[in-house]
């Protein structure tokens, strides 16, 4: 089983021309696309072009195989492919290919950067729109500020909002899960998947992330309505979100 992983960036930068936030950037994504992160370490750069070295914790390797394994079989979760693809794109902008080797000097993963056929797009389209996450940054030292949300594994970068929005939001940072209303620039790419460009923030609302139980609790408490009288209140409040069932 594979203990150690190296990302071979070629036709590029050599370990001596290759910028300190480059490198970093890199690191950081090839962490991401590793994962199990409290078990993966940096080993440093090797001659050649510039290898990136990886070394993976006994406890974790098989995790990272199939995790790898996946990345190369196009059946990884999608946060997964989305990591492979950023890193595809960061060695196209370099005008680079890259490969990840294995223990045995086997090629587990392509990359094919400079060499990738360009890919369809369609857009720009700039519309009206929601995002749900958690904020979990604030930055920006002029008036308009980025914020920085997840969903899940799922992280969104891209969006901006006033100072105003800024103060307002920093009370639910690494809070609950909010919904930004907006307006978006979106493209569509040809195998059907869509990237965010930019997000405007106009507004926010805090969403309910107690569970379904507590939520029908609080309801049976509300006088005047029938959910007193539904045998099974979560199964009917699903088929209601569902659109499945009238009101009550």
């Amino acid at each position: 089983m594979d203990k150690e992983y190296r990302l071979r960036i070629a036709d590029s930068h050599t370990p001596a021309t290759l910028p300190m936030r480059r490198l970093a950037e890199y690191v950081a994504a090839f962490a991401k696309l590793l994962g199990e992160e409290t078990n993966v370490h940096f080993g440093g750069v090797e001659n050649g072009s510039a290898v990136l070295v990886a070394s993976v914790d006994q406890p974790a390797r098989l995790k990272v195989a199939d995790r790898v394994r996946g990345v190369r079989d196009g059946t990884a979760a999608k946060d997964v492919l989305k990591t492979f693809h950023d890193l595809d794109d960061m060695f196209r902008e370099d005008n680079a290919t890259a490969a990840l080797i294995g223990d045995v000097d086997n090629v587990v993963v392509s990359f094919p950067g400079r060499t990738r056929a360009e890919p369809l797009v369609f857009g720009p389209f700039r519309q009206e729109g929601t995002l749900d996450g958690q904020v979990y940054r604030i930055g920006g030292k002029d008036e308009t500020k980025r914020v920085y949300i997840r969903d899940g594994a799922l992280e969104f970068t891209e969006l901006v909002t006033t100072e105003a929005i800024a103060l307002r939001l920093r009370h639910h940072l690494f809070g609950g899960t909010l919904r930004f209303h907006g307006h978006g620039t979106w493209y569509r790419r040809g195998d059907g998947t869509w990237q965010l460009k930019n997000f405007r923030i106009a507004d926010f609302e805090q969403l309910d992330d107690r569970p379904l139980g507590e939520v029908v609790a609080s309801l049976r408490k509300v006088k005047g309505n029938r959910w007193n009288e539904v045998p099974d209140s979560v199964s009917a409040l699903l088929a209601e979100r569902n659109g499945e069932g009238g009101g009550h």
